[in-house]
Formats: C-alpha cells, structure tokens, sequence
C-alpha cells in the first residue's frame, strides 16, 4: 500500500473516481449515521450501524439500492470495523461513523471521523513486520475492498473514508490471508445467520448444514479467539453468562441456557450409580437464557427452569450429554435436539451450559467440538470471576476490620471526614482513627502505609491498636511516634515481609518483600472553656493546615521523618490552641498529589489557598468542598486513595 492519502486526496484504483462526498458538496442519497464512544464497544456498534442500514434501503427499495449485494454489505461491514478501531486505539477520542448510498452509481460511503486531528492513520507499510502481528494492516485492507478511500482534515477532527462498489469486491483468490480471514470474522462471527433451520421434524436443513461446515472449517478458530478474549475481561459471573448466550446464539444453536451452581450451597449431591440420594443445597440457578427470538426468552426460561439439568453419574466430564427438548415452550419447534455441558475449571463444578436446535435430531460433530471448546473457556471465565469475588469480599471486610467503627464525637468540635479507598489492589493503605484517651483527652490520627494489600494491612493492624494503647496509657504525643517507630522496626517490618513473601512466590523471579514505611499525623485535643488545646506531630505526612476565623491559612506541624525509617529517631511536637471559628484539615497525599497532567493539587500551595476560600464554612462543608475540588482537579477518577479529617472547633 502507498502512503497515506491525506488532504482529500483519493486514493483511487481507478482513475477519474469522484472525490469523496464531504469534499464535493455530497452526491444525494439515503445516510445513517451515529456518535459511538471510543471504547472497545465502538467497532461493534458500527459493524451494526452499517448493517441495519444496507438492510434497510434494500428493504424500502430506494434508489441506488438495486446494486447493493450481500458481499457489498459484509465489505462496508469489515471496512467500517477496520476504520472505527483505528480511530479508537489511535485517536482514542470519539467517533463519528457515517454510512450513505449514492444513488447514481449504488456506492456505498463510509465515513469515521475522530477528533485527534494530529494523528493520521496508521500505515502499515511506516512499521516493520514482526511475524503475525497485525497492527496497521486495516488500512491495507481498505485499499484492498474499497474502489477509493483517503483521508480529509478539518479544524480539530479528522476523517477516514471510503467508497465501495458492488463490482469492485475483490475475489477471494486475490485477497491477501488477513484480509479474507478479517472478512471471514466479520461475515461468519459477528452477523446473525442468514439460514434459518428447518421446522420439519427429524429433518436437517441441508443448506444450513452446508453452511455451518463451510464457517466451521475457515472462522472457528478466530471464534474461539474472539471469544476468548472477550470472555477474560468479564469479571463477573452473570456477564460471563450473557456473553456465553450472545456469542452461540445463533450462529451455534437456535437458543443456550446456562445454569451456575454455588460451590457450597448451590451443587448437587453427587449420584451414585442406584440414582439419585437427593441434593444437599439449593441446586443449581439459571443465570442466563438466550433465544435467537426474543419473545420466546421468558417462556423458554419458564419451562427450563421446572427441568433444570443433573449431572451424569461417574467423574465429571464437560459433555455433552443429552438435554430433554422443551418444545411446549416453542411453538411451532415440537421436535429439536439439546445438549448441556457441564461448567469445570479447576477439577469443580460451576455450572452447566445447554444448547439446543429446532429441527434436528443431532448437531454436526464439528458443532458440538466447537461448544465444548467455548464451554471450558466458560467455565474458566467463571471461575477467574468468582475468584476476583472472592478477593474483593476479603478486602472489604478486611478493609471494615482496620478501621473505627465510627468516629468519636469530641466535646467542644465539630469532626468531619472523607475516606475513599482506591480499591486497587486489596486493602487501602489509608486510615484513620478519632477515639477518646482518658483525662479528658481525645486522640486523632491520619496515616497512609507504603503500598496497598496484605502488607499494608499488616502494619495498620499493628500501628492503629498500639495507638491506642499508647494513647490511653496516657504517654504524650512525642513519646507515642517514638515508640511506634520502634515497633514498627522491630515488628511490622518482620510481619509484612512474610506477608509479602507469601505472595510472592509464584511471581517473577527478583519479586521480593519490601519494608513497608508509614507516614503519620497524629494529634490530641484537650477542649477548655473558649477552645480546645492541640498537640500535634507528623511524621513524614502531608502537613496540617490551621484556617482561622479570619481566612488567615497556616501549616500547624513541622516535617518529621516517616515511621519504620530509623531506629533511633526522636520526635517532637507543637501545641496550639483552636479558638472557635478555628478548623483543622488533615489530609493524605491523595489529597496534595492528585495529578492533572504534570500538575499537582498542592502545586503553589494549591491546598492552602482552596482551604483559605472554606473561611465561614461548617467542618462537613469544608470537607466536601475540598473533596469537589480535588475531584475536579483531575479529568480522571482518583488513582491513589484519599482521605481528609476536619476538626473545627465551636
């Protein structure tokens, strides 16, 4: 292919072809249209979008439309897909996909337009080749499908397109492999089945068995590709079982149930050969059914649902074994072939899939290898998503279990607090605590431990209890972080490197524990008659900052070396008083490091002069004021965890 045609300039494999629409005015002729989101989800509603219309305007008869073809429609297909995902992994910001019908000549028009203006397509021919990778190989493939195609550029967007004709398809023995294999994909995989099964009993439709062998021997393989990759990024079960049905029906079977057990509630008793003993939990649940007619789905399921599968006696095996055909709920389908699958990933059992065809008395072996393919890459999916259920259930209550059950009310102040875990990894490595200490002292502490998961709870399990035993045996603000530290050093260091190795043994090799440091403001109020007294230290924490009733802002610590560092640190502390009118803010450094681009909140004290703008506001909307702005910072969600304590005093 040869450079890249830019500046609407045509591309053209023949000469004196009009130049594209946008370029000369536009040519007249039925047009859809529609704005996707540059995401993974993009390509498919576009392939969709083409489809419906080619549909549509040979079905209305409009003009132009009686030289559109089936092989015309399946290339606009494969040429859009190609041209959207270019746009969205290259551009990466939305698309505009545009499809229209020349009346004169039949064309069809594709048109993408993103709005990253600064990058030009990708040209397959500017990269090396390395093997089998397929990066800026779509381009190729529009100039191999498409009578012209280029690219114009306007203010702040860019468009991509390209004109097809039916007589201009290349022949399949001129295709390069990836291009007719992309054809295949999008023809075999991604488009609803043309043939419909026959309805006769005991008969099989032998153009539908025809077809079935001809995609089983050329697009199986990217099926179970595709599938595959889609099935990896479902991290829940119930989405694992609607991208089974969406993918098998209907190329596969007329319509597919999937049933999940629980692995300890939910999983029948094991048969023995004598039959069946009983089971010894709730059995199975439907999760999941699909119909290529979506006014029989509820039906189906009615009459599934009172027949639900069992699984055969001796080992578990995938299948498929014989499903009773429940043609009261089809009507018109009195006689069909199902076959269920068990669900097995690990040696267990979470499910069974069943598929199920009208009209024949069996599926093509090629058929039921494919199934039995896709129905253990399933299972695996199931088990992946109940194994990332599990590890967040553990880290939520893991996470419930570190910190207070409530915050202490503290006589004479106002409290507020905003806490927003990452949850990125396991446990946060934030936390917080406001408790009473004796004597009429009340204590508060912010922290944040190096990194996040096991090793951090870890040592927030040893710091937050030692705080307050410390606190209430009544040592001062200073003597508390000196003996912390020690402790930290003696105890936390050793516990969180076990932890660490624990989880590291089957990563890569050099993976190893890290000592895990911990960054501290911890503080103690001692309310009066006209204020409360505070005593403060940090240590290696983000410093406090004191808003006073007049707007003046100020920092209220020193910086102070982190926790768990050196052994033989001694710490000090400030006191102050809190006149009323008086807050205290507290914060991590997901507050103060919040990114935008290079930028950083607390760049230019950035923090100071957002609190300085809080002057005459309660502690809970200084608290969420700060929260809003912080949010707002970044184009994106927090990626850190994020915590800020208010305490005003009255």
């Amino acid at each position: 292919m040869g450079a890249i045609p830019t500046q609407r300039e045509t591309a053209a494999h023949v000469s004196g072809t009009p130049a594209h629409p946008d370029a000369t005015g536009g040519l007249g002729g039925a047009r859809a249209h529609a704005t996707l989101p540059g995401s993974a989800v993009a390509p498919g509603s576009a392939r969709a979008l083409v489809r419906s219309a080619v549909d549509d305007w040979t079905e209305a008869g409009l003009p132009g439309a009686e030289h559109l073809t089936e092989r015309l429609a399946d290339d606009a297909v494969l040429v859009v897909s190609e041209l959207v995902t270019n746009a969205v992994v290259h551009a990466g910001t939305d698309v505009q996909v545009a499809c229209r019908l020349e009346e004169a000549t039949g064309a069809v028009v594709v048109e993408v337009r993103d709005h990253h203006p600064s990058r030009p397509p990708r040209d397959a021919e500017a990269e090396p080749s390395y093997g089998t990778h397929e990066s800026g190989r779509g381009l190729r493939l529009v100039a191999t499908l498409a009578e012209s195609w280029g690219v114009s550029f306007r203010r702040g967007a860019k468009t991509v397109w390209a004109r097809l004709l039916a007589e201009q398809g290349a022949d399949t023995d001129e295709l390069d492999a990836y291009t007719l294999q992309r054809r295949l994909d999008v023809a075999g995989i991604l488009a609803p089945d043309p043939l419909p099964s026959s309805n006769e009993p005991g008969r099989r439709d032998p153009r539908r068995a025809g077809h079935d062998r001809d995609w089983l021997d050329r697009g199986a393989l990217s099926f179970l590709a595709e599938a595959s990759d889609l099935l990896a990024g479902q991290l829940d079960e119930n989405l694992v079982a609607a991208l089974a049905g969406q993918l098998i029906v209907p190329r596969l079977a007329d319509w597919c149930a999937v049933w999940l057990e629980d692995e300890v509630m939910g999983r029948w008793e094991t048969p023995d050969p004598g039959g069946w003993t009983g089971d010894t939990g709730t059995g199975p649940r439907l999760a999941r059914v699909w119909h290529g007619s979506e006014n029989r789905i509820e039906e189906l399921r009615r009459a599934l649902e009172k027949d639900p599968p069992r699984p055969a006696p001796g080992p578990l095996q995938s299948g498929p074994v014989a499903h009773p055909w429940p043609g009261e709920a089809l009507d018109g389908d009195t006689h069909g072939t199902a076959l269920a699958y068990r669900l097995i990933a690990g040696g267990r059992p979470l499910g069974t899939l069943v598929i199920g065809r009208a009209g024949r008395l069996c599926f093509p072996d090629e058929v039921t290898g494919l199934v039995e393919d896709l129905s253990r890459r399933v299972a695996l999916a199931i088990g992946a998503a109940r194994q990332y259920a599990r590890q967040a259930t553990i880290s939520r209550v893991l996470q419930r279990g570190l910190l207070p059950v409530a915050v202490a009310e503290i006589p004479g102040v106002h409290s507020a607090l905003v806490y927003e875990p990452c949850d990125q990894g396991g446990p946060s490595g934030d936390f917080y605590d406001v408790f009473p200490a004796g004597d009429g002292r009340w204590c508060f502490a912010v922290g944040d431990v190096q990194g996040k998961g096991p090793e951090a709870a870890v040592v927030i399990g040893l710091a937050r209890p030692w705080l307050r035993l410390l606190a209430r045996e009544g040592y001062g603000v200073a003597d508390v972080l000196d003996r912390l530290n020690r402790l930290l050093l003696d105890d936390a260091t050793e516990a969180a490197d076990a932890a660490a190795r624990a989880l590291v043994q089957q990563g890569a090799p050099g993976d190893g524990p890290q000592t895990r440091f911990l960054s501290l403001l911890y503080g103690e109020l001692t309310p009066f008659d006209g204020g409360v007294r505070c005593t403060l230290a940090s240590a290696g924490h983000p410093l406090p900052l004191l808003l006073g009733a007049d707007g003046d802002v100020r920092t209220a610590a020193r910086p102070q070396t982190l926790l768990g560092v050196i052994d033989d640190e001694t710490y000090t502390s400030e006191t102050f008083e809190l006149s009323p009118g008086d807050s205290l803010l507290c914060v991590t450094d997901g507050v103060t490091e919040r990114r935008s681009g290079s930028r950083q909140f607390d760049d230019g004290d950035g923090l100071a002069a957002a609190l300085a703008d809080c002057a005459g506001l309660s502690a809970q909307l200084i608290a969420e004021r700060i929260k809003r702005l912080v949010h707002e910072f970044g184009g994106r969600p927090p990626e850190d965890d994020l915590a800020l304590l208010v305490l005003q005093a009255e």
